[in-house]
């Protein structure tokens, strides 16, 4: 069986769900997951999922920050969470399809503005909450999993429109790169995006500061794809929909695909 995933930061659900209901139109994948879905799990417009094909959802939400939700064709069922750091934030949730495949959807905290985490709580949130995910897969070893979400960090060089002028620029300092690799070889995940297109420039957030967001192309890759090496063999059709970021009332992120022989 081939399932097709997507992964997409979409700064509130009950915003842009004309958006969402588009992506599921014209891509429809089999499973969307979502971050900043900014919504209590009970104000997530299922209906209008459902009535397009999607009825199964597994979700954590709160009012107004955070939230996570998998929306899926296929059936699923709900596997849990993890609260990192304690703080009581809906960033994570799981859920299982019929065949035994675990699907992680993640939504690290951006960590404010200054990479410094003596003076910014926030960055130390972030460096927190990835050494505890670093911890998780070296106690409990993943297996058949997928890993989706905005890890709210781009770890290339060509993850990013500037390397050098970003190394001090929170997303890209070489500290939460270093985090992030070791979360990633804890868990002994696959990139499966850069895995599929290993070259060049690849970005999945423009920030909404820019006058022109796409000519200006000052993006970064924030949004990820990783499966555990019993998977990322079956994986391909990676993509990135660029396209998306230019939708009426958009989301600053784009939705990123890729397709798995399970």
């Amino acid at each position: 069986m081939t399932i097709t995933i997507a992964t997409w930061n979409i700064n509130s659900v009950r915003l842009r769900e004309p958006i969402v209901l588009d992506l599921l139109r014209g891509s429809a994948p089999d499973v969307l997951c979502l971050q900043e879905t900014k919504s209590p799990v009970d104000k997530i417009p299922t209906e209008a999922f459902t009535a397009l094909g999607y009825p199964h959802m597994v979700a954590r939400g709160q009012k107004g920050y955070n939230g996570v939700a998998i929306l899926s064709r296929l059936p699923i069922t709900d596997a849990g969470q993890r609260d990192f750091c304690d703080k009581g934030d809906a960033r994570h949730v799981a859920a299982r399809l019929e065949n035994g495949t675990t699907i992680h959807n993640c939504y690290i905290p951006a960590g404010g503005d200054e990479p410094d985490r003596e003076k910014n709580e926030k960055f130390g949130h972030k460096l927190d909450y990835l050494t505890e995910l670093r911890d998780w897969f070296h106690a409990e070893t993943p297996a058949k999993s997928i890993l989706v979400g905005d890890l709210n960090i781009a770890p290339r060089e060509d993850d990013v429109w500037d390397h050098k002028k970003l190394l001090k620029v929170v997303s890209h300092t070489p500290i939460e790169v270093e985090h992030l690799a070791q979360a990633q070889d804890a868990g002994k995940w696959v990139d499966v995006t850069r895995a599929d297109i290993p070259e060049g420039q690849l970005y999945s957030w423009w920030s909404y500061r820019a006058r022109d967001w796409d000519a200006a192309d000052k993006g970064r890759r924030l949004d990820h794809i990783w499966a555990t090496p019993d998977l990322a063999a079956g994986a391909g059709d990676s993509r990135i929909d660029r396209h998306v970021r230019g939708w009426e009332k958009p989301s600053d992120h784009a939705p990123v695909f890729a397709s798995f022989d399970l």
